[in-house]
């Protein structure tokens, strides 16, 4: 099954996997897990303004399914970021 992505749900994937791999290298280094909070909060923000702006809050499902889809694409490491074309508005 194809997933069709739209810009700003590639976005908030992609936000999503950038958050999640802050996490884990925040979380997995003893000298920085004391400041996850603060090391993390824009990574947050980011993934939090992202899954609004895509319509993506609330829905997991769909979001676990653009996720899983941007990681099968050849040529899509995790977390990377869009081309300039998909990248949508940024404040």
């Amino acid at each position: 099954m194809t997933t069709t992505i739209s810009a700003t749900e590639r976005a908030a994937a992609q936000a999503y996997l950038r958050l999640l791999e802050s996490t884990q290298a925040v979380l997995t280094d003893p000298r920085l897990a004391p400041y996850a909070g603060v090391m993390l909060t824009n990574p947050m923000a980011e993934a939090d303004e992202a899954l609004r702006a895509a319509g993506l809050v609330g829905n997991e499902d769909r979001l676990l399914r653009l996720v899983s889809a941007l990681r099968a694409s050849p040529g899509s490491p995790p977390g990377a970021a869009a081309p300039t074309a998909d990248r949508g508005r940024r404040a």
